[in-house]
């Protein structure tokens, strides 16, 4: 893993106010961890930005260093490390992610 990786996750976790790195792209999930964190995020009206970490290697190695999480989709809000799909799914169906996207005025797709 590079710094050059972790510098340029850390610009994009930074940018964005709600952030899923998965596999493949929001259209086109290359899993099924991917297309239900997708599914959750679109379900809830967030707007959000994704990163197909397949397209980059670095990025795919460096996430799971940069966040300490050992697998993707792994999600960020505000620049804070939420979870993977699992976590996604139990904050969904408890509505804590509902609640944590409203207490961060994120953004509601439109």
């Amino acid at each position: 893993m590079t710094d050059d990786a972790q510098a340029r996750i850390a610009e994009m976790v930074g940018k964005s106010d709600v952030l899923l790195f998965m596999k493949g792209s929001p259209l086109f999930p290359q899993c099924g961890f991917s297309s239900r964190a997708v599914a959750i995020l679109n379900h809830l009206g967030a707007e959000f930005d994704s990163v197909d970490v397949l397209q980059d290697q670095g990025v795919r190695q460096g996430i799971k260093a940069f966040s300490d999480w050992p697998t993707i989709p792994q999600l960020y809000v505000k620049g804070e490390f939420i979870g993977g799909s699992d976590i996604m799914m139990e904050m969904y169906e408890s509505g804590e992610l509902a609640q944590l996207f409203e207490q961060q005025g994120v953004t509601q797709a439109s």
